[in-house]
């Protein structure tokens, strides 16, 4: 089982949510998580810029 993760600077970009944290090595990573139902789409990047870019142009399929 995972550590406890603290998500910081959270952003969100449409159903997308960006959140910084540390990984279990100490590095800053920043995750990009769907909010929308059934749709499941989740990515970690080591930049904010990356992940925000992640988050305009992710497309959900599921209606």
């Amino acid at each position: 089982m995972p550590a406890h993760e603290n998500f910081h600077s959270v952003m969100r970009i449409g159903p997308v949510q960006i959140g910084t944290h540390r990984d279990r090595t100490g590095r800053t990573t920043h995750a990009a998580v769907c909010t929308a139902d059934r749709c499941g789409w989740s990515a970690d990047y080591s930049s904010q810029t990356a992940a925000q870019l992640a988050a305009r142009t992710h497309r959900c399929h599921v209606r």
